[in-house]
């Protein structure tokens, strides 16, 4: 497990309650392990976004933040947050709906007890560490 360099983002995983901590911290792996095999996205930043550890692509720029997060008001959900004004979710939506909940055009949400379709999350994760890219590349028109 990739330990946590910032102290805020520490601060903000300690908080959670125990269980969701550990399934998120899963999440915020599987997000390493996806940008260190995937072509182009290179180094992650990892920094808190509205209260929200979130990981950005700041040197490649080849994709769009992603957050990880938790609301006491649903304390049994925990999710992996994309930027809404993108199509991610959608056609997440399009592609998965068999295999995620999601909350508007911004969530993939879980449940604390789901058990999480992780090859299917890694591509969604691949998708968003490289949208910028592919959304200016050649392919792009």
């Amino acid at each position: 497990m990739k330990p946590i360099e910032n102290d805020a983002v520490a601060q903000t995983f300690e908080a959670y309650p125990q269980k969701i901590r550990r399934k998120l911290l899963v999440l915020r792996q599987l997000i390493f392990d996806t940008a260190a095999s995937t072509d182009g996205v290179g180094e992650i930043e990892e920094t808190l976004k509205w209260g929200e550890p979130a990981y950005l692509t700041s040197r490649s720029k080849s994709g769009s933040t992603i957050r990880l997060g938790w609301k006491k008001s649903s304390p049994a959900q925990y999710g992996i947050y994309f930027h809404c004004q993108t199509n991610l979710i959608a056609s997440f939506r399009t592609a998965f709906q068999d295999d995620f909940k999601f909350e508007g055009n911004r969530c993939i949400y879980f449940e604390e007890n789901d058990v999480v379709p992780v090859d299917v999350l890694e591509l969604c994760i691949a998708v968003a560490l490289t949208y910028h890219r592919r959304k200016t590349g050649p392919q792009a028109g």
